[in-house]
């Protein structure tokens, strides 16, 4: 599997950075989160002036063979369906970045469907669709290979385009079942409070997703290592969002995660690379039961909280308002000394 080569950001310009913060013409610590955000940024790209440019969202889609065993209320073919809508500008998603400035793109990373590339799509498909990991794993050490390079290889394209600064979405009927089995797994909380309602199933639709997803880890074998449960549990598309965000701090950049399956996929990539944490900014705490959980067991501290749970990184596009503020307040506000403002505490 592809190695990366992941630093902290340096600390020594912590302090300068917190000492231009805190001599802003406003109470210190008045302007709350914005001055977390602010030195975060500055921290991860090193200067006392940082910037966000060229924003993109990709959103990686593949399907999942637990689907058949009924874990989901939406049927398979919901995932290239919805693709197809992406392509036409009708989702969720296309709207936030038509407001926000992001530029989107669309990758196949294992969808069971022949999708037309010739309209945008990007072609990274690895398989159609996972194996059932209710008896089976998920996919090999190969496909597992293969997806994060995928990843890495779209990240390394928009960093050659000028981004730095970088969401994540998903699109795969199934990939709230892969997210709670990884959630329990990684963070030891119990399965039945990581497993919530996916796309609208209702309480009988939840306690059978979840004795489905508890068979699933009884039956198990393999060697309890973060790689192998990626692997045996893991989406195609949520594997390669894990090479993709890897890629993305190793080059410094700025990861903006989404929701609950894309958290939970920071969660597995810090597994491998605990330092790809010091590059995330947590866009939402969504509305699937296990996401809060989550969120609370790495210690993140969310943007917004809008009950959204739609994901293909809406949550986080959403939140990039808040963040572009942060990166104005550093940059654009004066500071006492040069207002000639007194300063007051």
């Amino acid at each position: 599997m592809r190695t990366f080569h992941i630093t902290r950001p340096d600390e020594a310009i912590r302090d300068l950075l917190i000492d231009k913060i805190n001599n802003l013409t406003k109470p210190k610590g008045s302007l709350g989160m914005l001055e977390e955000l602010a030195l975060q940024i500055g921290w991860i790209q090193q200067t006392l002036s940082p910037s966000l440019q060229q924003p993109q969202n990709i959103i990686f889609a593949a399907d999942h063979g637990i689907v058949e065993e009924g874990v989901s209320l939406s049927p398979k073919e919901i995932t290239w369906q919805q693709i197809s809508n992406f392509l036409h500008g009708g989702a969720g998603v296309n709207f936030l970045c038509r407001q926000h400035g992001f530029m989107l793109k669309i990758v196949d990373a294992g969808v069971d469907y022949d999708l037309p590339y010739e309209k945008g799509i990007i072609n990274m498909k690895v398989r159609k669709g996972t194996r059932n990991y209710l008896h089976e794993a998920a996919m090999t050490e190969e496909e597992m290979s293969l997806c994060m390079e995928r990843g890495a290889t779209i990240v390394r394209q928009c960093h050659e385009e000028g981004t730095n600064v970088i969401s994540f979405g998903e699109m795969g009927i199934g990939n709230t079942s892969a997210s709670s089995v990884w959630t329990s797994l990684f963070t030891g909380l119990p399965l039945e409070k990581c497993v919530g309602a996916g796309s609208g199933l209702d309480n009988k639709g939840i306690r059978h997703k979840y004795e489905i997803l508890k068979q699933s880890i009884e039956n198990y074998k393999g060697d309890n290592s973060a790689r192998d449960i990626i692997r045996y549990f893991g989406g195609l598309e949520m594997v390669m969002a894990i090479g993709g965000m890897l890629q993305a701090a190793e080059l410094k950049m700025v990861i903006l995660v989404d929701g609950f399956i894309m958290t939970s996929c920071l969660l597995a990539a810090s597994k491998l690379y605990p330092e790809v944490m010091d590059y995330a900014i947590y866009g939402h705490c969504g509305d699937e039961i296990g996401h809060k959980l989550l969120l609370d067991n790495m210690n993140a501290k969310p943007v917004l909280n809008l009950n959204l749970r739609l994901g293909e990184g809406t949550g986080a596009i959403c939140a990039y308002p808040i963040i572009q503020s942060a990166v104005r307040m550093i940059n654009e506000m004066d500071n006492f000394a040069h207002a000639s403002i007194t300063k007051y505490f």
